[in-house]
């Protein structure tokens, strides 16, 4: 079905949000490029108090992408990024972007298992990696096609004091040298190239080819309903639109002035699009932190208060109670947008008292770059909802059984997006991509929501029974393989239980062989040796057999009721014999 509905919601945008935005033209080195021209001499990364200016991170992309083009890296090639966040993250992603090139990310705390089903998926010949995760690419089976590895440390990019700090024979220097970067030998099959190694290069030629629009940008993995990630196909087109969305829904912001804390992982895609899309395009202050650190980040906030923090709930609890226990000061954040999970409101409550400005929650998916939706940032937003569709943006509310056909209007049904953010299909996945994307652009999210009168949008619940923990993705059928392959599980069943502050936790409930007792911490110890670990269970419980549909499928839902009503033994984490 083809056609434009109308779009009532835009008459409750906040002030001077625009209904239609113009969806910039280009690519995303011409976004950076822009603003390094814009604000040459302002800071863009600051990491641990060493700060690079937006002059000196466009000469280090050229460089960078010199380096890669040096390694045979060409346009439509993928090149993997294994890193937390540090500023070679950027640097890297850009660079590999202006060649042409498709970058591929990745969390690196994956398994090998996980490393391994991606690598092969994608098929990327370069991979830049912290140092930490090289012996893990080094022992992908060597035909998986990486030719080289670049190596990044990430002490190098922290100021002279602080590597001098980290060299000094002490425990606590030694706890913080091991945290960030590794004593192994990097040897292997695979020749490996120091990130040093990559910059001491010209320059590349401005006149070397630039990617278009509708280019492949991104692969993006994301877990489907069947337990294999997938990647998402997202272009410059998509990622462009997405950040000035963004712009645009944010009143007040002050291009080359703001502050942006990066405390999401840039490998996921919230994270990628806040900061390394968002950020740069507004010439803001870009700070990293590798690893979320409530120390860290209230000791940055003294040098360079935060004014944009995008996270998840349980981070601004952390942080708004801290603050308020050690008297810290946040009140430079105006802006605070939550994703990736449902926001309590005692959590908004806590967070506006601490700081004084706006906390709203927003919606979005891998598959749409990822924001779709979002509370407007003034009085009209609407704690409990997920908020209203963005600018250039279309939603339809239908039935799942068969999505032509529409909800009556304030009746829950699957919910439908079309708009320049969402993506193009999965990699090499023809009847997956046919699957989630209808005729007319319509992606079919899985999700189920509920339209109120005033066009705000409720998740009512989940059609794809994917577990959402600390903002990442888990497909239940992946941890009960894991968990079916220990001797002493018959049969799993992995649900998601929504805790009190927001998010869910990973429960399994197995089948133990006869004469087998549950030892719930050694099935853990086994799936962390397969799994990464936010999708290792919080608990495990024992039943005599799993609830089945009449064709022998495990009733999941059934099985999340059992652990959700009140005074049952598995609510309350026992063994059911």
């Amino acid at each position: 079905m083809d056609f434009a509905p109308p779009r009532p919601w835009v008459a409750r945008y906040g002030p001077g949000v625009p209904a239609e935005i113009a969806v910039p033209a280009g690519s995303l080195p011409d976004l950076l490029e822009s603003s390094v021209r814009s604000y040459d001499r302002s800071i863009a990364l600051e990491f641990f108090g060493a700060e690079t200016s937006y002059r000196e991170l466009g000469e280090s992309v050229l460089r960078a992408a010199e380096g890669l083009r040096r390694l045979g890296v060409g346009a439509g090639d993928r090149v993997a990024l294994v890193l937390p966040n540090c500023p070679q993250h950027i640097v890297a992603f850009y660079a590999v972007l202006r060649l042409g090139a498709i970058v591929v990310e990745h969390n690196p705390l994956y398994t090998d298992r996980e490393l391994r089903h991606q690598f092969e998926d994608h098929g990327a010949t370069v991979a830049v990696v912290w140092d930490k995760v090289v012996p893990r690419i080094q022992a992908l089976p060597t035909d998986i096609g990486v030719g080289t590895i670049v190596s990044v440390s990430l002490p190098a990019a922290l100021p002279a004091l602080k590597r001098l700090a980290l060299s000094l024979p002490l425990p606590a220097a030694r706890k913080s040298r091991d945290a960030l970067t590794t004593s192994e030998r990097l040897s292997g099959p695979r020749p490996v190239l120091s990130w040093r190694g990559l910059l001491a290069n010209r320059s590349l030629r401005s006149t070397h080819p630039r990617p278009s629009s509708g280019d492949t940008a991104v692969l993006q993995y994301t877990s489907g309903t069947t337990g294999q990630a997938k990647g998402a196909v997202l272009t410059h087109r998509n990622l462009l639109a997405n950040a000035a969305q963004g712009r645009a829904w944010v009143p007040g912001l002050v291009e080359g002035r703001e502050v942006v804390y990066a405390v999401l992982p840039m490998f996921h895609a919230y994270g990628l699009t806040l900061c390394l899309t968002f950020a740069m395009s507004i010439g803001a202050r870009l700070v990293l932190f590798p690893r979320f650190d409530v120390d860290l980040v209230l000791d940055a906030a003294r040098k360079s208060p935060p004014t944009f923090l995008p996270a998840v709930p349980p981070i601004y609890e952390r942080l708004a109670a801290a603050a308020n226990a050690r008297g810290a000061d946040l009140s430079s954040i105006r802006w605070a947008i939550s994703g990736a999970m449902n926001l309590p409101e005692a959590t908004v409550t806590l967070w506006e008292e601490a700081t004084g400005g706006y906390l709203v929650e927003g919606y979005g998916l891998t598959e749409t770059s990822p924001v779709s939706i979002g509370n407007p940032i003034g009085p009209t937003r609407r704690p409990g909802t997920v908020g209203l569709p963005f600018p250039n943006t279309d939603v339809r509310v239908v039935d799942p059984d068969d999505p032509s056909r529409d909800r009556e209007p304030g009746q829950a049904g699957e919910l439908l997006i079309r708009g320049p953010q969402v993506f193009s299909g999965y990699w090499q996945k023809p009847e997956e991509t046919s699957d989630a994307l209808l005729d007319g652009g319509w992606f079919r999210t899985g999700d189920i929501v509920r339209i109120d009168e005033d066009h705000y949008v409720t998740i009512v619940d989940r059609i794809k029974e994917l577990i959402i923990t600390g903002g990442f993705n888990v497909a239940p059928s992946e941890v009960e393989d894991t968990l079916s392959s220990h001797a002493d599980v018959t049969d799993a069943a992995v649900v998601g239980v929504p805790r009190a502050g927001g998010g869910e936790d990973v429960v399994a409930v197995v089948v133990l062989r006869e004469g087998c007792d549950l030892d719930a911490e050694a099935l853990r110890e086994h799936c962390r040796a397969a799994l990464a670990a936010y999708k290792v269970p919080k608990r495990v419980i024992a039943v005599e057999e799993l609830p089945r549909s009449l064709i022998g499928k495990v009733l999941r839902r059934e099985v999340r009721t059992l652990l959700l009503t009140e005074g049952s033994p598995a609510s309350n984490g026992q063994e059911l014999r």
